[in-house]
């Protein structure tokens, strides 16, 4: 570790981690509820679960995204972090809001209270309180990163690095925005969760993966600089008039058929991109870097990307294919794939590159390390196949043949048990990747040389 302040990262990496742990425990909940619908829908019903679950999973994502850039920008920067009691004070509003959103969901608190109580828009369910307390953390983040970068040395990723930062903050405040018409309502939060995940947060992934890229292989800066502009303006180009794939049914004029189709195809190139540019830096690379559980994650998180954002995303993205498919066990499985790609192994991969160091150690508990990202992966990607073939029936069934939406819920409960499977490896697999960066091996002094030595 360079600089002191780069250990502010460890503290949000572990309060991600446990968030990370609640959020695939309640996705395996959810898994067991499609099997037997009835389970525990007294005291938990699926919607508060399935909040808790999709909640948790961006504000686990945030945090570990903020914590990347606390630990990458004084590297990159030269210079310790502009206010380390700002990035604390910064991360109890976002460890309050969150607890504040927990109570909230569980004991239906404050309902129909335009501050306190939670709102009804997927994703944006959070309390206006909550938002606020969102808005006010991420300023005092902003603030903190980017006068450290001015301050500091300027470099191509922490210039993309604050644009999508920049990007994600200000587009969050579209979530204050609730209009009474639907259509128009749907075209605003759409300019959250969208231009988020397939914009600005692909930023954010590009310039993590680039000082990954340029940690673990010695490839020279100016290369992966040059990758990492490409691949921001392939990001940008696809990724803003892509936001039309989600116009198509919701009452917007017909070009948007059009506009979503050619331009959603093409968000497929900077996913594409990224997995070219892990491997071609690897196979450039001229180091034999130890860490090699991060690594096989930053790989990992490429060709995840590709497959679930990029090819999966474009399964169903064209409007004549799309109007069949919307809503069905497809999304399911392009959304499960395509944030575990993209961001949740990002952010294990920064976690696994960062931890040991932070530790001040040498990598520890590699091999686990492999073992749970394959455990994740494999469980993933099974889980991602499965809900495919689920959806396929599910369209043909339902949307070609008319039938009942009950009567095929039931003819594919196969898929379901299928899918609870895979999710007991994803949540096996999180474990162990907790256990493996979180506990570092104990060491032994062999008696004749004194040098410690890693016990097995």
């Amino acid at each position: 570790m360079k600089y002191q302040s780069q250990s502010i990262a460890l503290v949000y990496f572990a309060v991600a981690l446990g968030l990370f742990a609640i959020q695939v425990s309640g996705g395996l909940l959810l898994g067991w509820i499609y099997v037997s619908p009835n389970f525990l829908s007294e005291i938990l019903p699926f919607n508060i679960v399935r909040m808790l679950h999709t909640n948790s999973l961006i504000v686990w994502l945030l945090l570990g995204f903020m914590g990347a850039a606390y630990f990458v920008i004084p590297e990159e920067s030269e210079r310790e972090i502009h206010s380390p009691l700002l990035a604390y004070l910064q991360l109890a509003i976002m460890v309050l809001g969150t607890l504040g959103v927990v109570v909230t969901y569980l004991f239906n608190l404050f309902e129909g209270n335009w501050l306190l109580g939670k709102e009804g828009r997927e994703f944006l369910e959070q309390p206006v309180w909550v938002k606020m307390g969102i808005v006010v953390a991420a300023l005092i983040f902003m603030y903190n990163i980017s006068m450290t970068v001015l301050q500091g040395r300027k470099t191509a990723i922490t210039n993309v690095l604050l644009l999508g930062l920049w990007g994600l903050t200000l587009l969050f405040l579209f979530a204050f925005y609730n209009p009474s018409n639907l259509a128009l309502d749907k075209m605003y939060w759409w300019y959250v969760v969208h231009l988020w995940v397939e914009g600005t947060w692909e930023l954010v992934m590009a310039s993590v993966l680039a000082f990954l890229m340029l940690k673990l292989t010695g490839v020279d800066r100016e290369i992966i600089e040059k990758w990492l502009y490409l691949i921001v303006a392939t990001a940008l180009f696809s990724g803003i008039l892509g936001t039309g794939h989600h116009y198509f049914w919701i009452g917007t004029p017909g070009y948007w058929q059009w506009i979503g189709s050619i331009f959603s195809a093409l968000e497929v190139v900077p996913f594409f991109g990224m997995m070219a540019f892990a491997f071609v830096m690897v196979w450039k690379g001229r180091k034999d870097h130890p860490n090699k559980a991060a690594l096989l994650w930053s790989l990992g998180c490429a060709t995840l990307a590709f497959f679930g954002a990029g090819v999966w995303g474009f399964l169903h993205t064209l409007h004549g294919i799309n109007y069949y498919t919307h809503g069905t066990q497809i999304t399911a499985a392009h959304g499960h794939l395509a944030f575990f790609g993209a961001y949740v192994s990002l952010n294990l991969a920064i976690f696994s590159y960062a931890f040991p160091i932070l530790r001040k150690r040498d990598p520890y508990n590699q091999v686990l390390n492999m073992a749970s990202f394959w455990l994740m992966a494999g469980g993933m990607t099974f889980m991602t196949f499965v809900l495919t073939f689920a959806g396929t029936v599910q369209t043909h069934a339902q949307r070609v043949q008319g039938d009942y939406f009950m009567d095929v819920q039931d003819a594919i409960t196969i898929f379901y048990w299928m899918r609870f499977g895979s999710g007991i490896a994803v949540v096996l697999g999180a474990l162990l990747f907790i256990y493996a960066v979180a506990v570092p091996r104990k060491e032994i002094i062999s008696p004749s040389d004194k040098q410690p030595v890693a016990a097995e």
